[in-house]
């Protein structure tokens, strides 16, 4: 095996073990030793590929943001409100343990990772604001699209409180999905 190849091998397995870690362990209680183990390679080696931690954490988002996007787009290029919200749950559960993460230890990061982060969910909510394109809201697109992030990430932090089952998005998407396209609709909700 040439040593190009080996290389990249290694960088995947510190991206994944690092992903692993983060989405058990939480992003701010990990540290780069556990890392390492869990990869089974040397802690010295994470910083031939990545300078610090926090670099490290960037290129976990990146993939993580690729592949979220990626599979996003192959569930759905367009569709009503409703289809876009139930494909953004479906797709979030998929990931919801590390999304989870970066929900809560958000306020935490640089400034620079929380970039990263908000790009991701700006790619989603282009996909909302294209269903919701011609309705009229009173309000501010942005805060329509805000809207709809809030209400997943109060449930996402807040997950102890309303599951019992583990994933939230599993048993409230349908829910929360249901009382946004409502909002959206301008229709009151009967159970409110």
């Amino acid at each position: 095996m040439k040593r190009s190849e080996q290389k990249q091998q290694t960088k995947e397995k510190l991206l994944k073990a690092a992903f692993d870690r983060f989405s058990t362990e939480g992003i701010l209680a990990t540290k780069t030793l556990d890392i390492a183990q869990k990869a089974g390679i040397s802690h010295g080696a994470i910083f031939a590929h990545f300078p610090n931690r926090d670099a490290l954490l960037l290129s976990v988002i990146d993939e993580f943001g690729m592949q979220l996007g990626t599979q996003f787009q192959t569930q759905l290029q367009e569709g009503t409100v409703g289809e876009v919200l139930t494909t953004h749950i479906n797709v979030l559960r998929d990931w919801e343990p590390f999304y989870t993460q970066l929900v809560i230890c958000a306020p935490h990061l640089p400034l620079e990772i929380r970039t990263a982060i908000f790009t991701i969910q700006s790619g989603i909510a282009g996909f909302i604001e294209r269903a919701l394109a011609g309705q009229a809201f009173k309000a501010p697109i942005h805060l329509i699209l805000n809207t709809w992030l809030g209400l997943i990430h109060y449930y996402l932090a807040n997950r102890d409180l309303f599951s019992i089952n583990g994933s939230v998005l599993a048993e409230k998407g349908p829910e929360l999905i249901q009382f946004f396209v409502n909002l959206t609709k301008g229709e009151n909700n009967e159970k409110m």
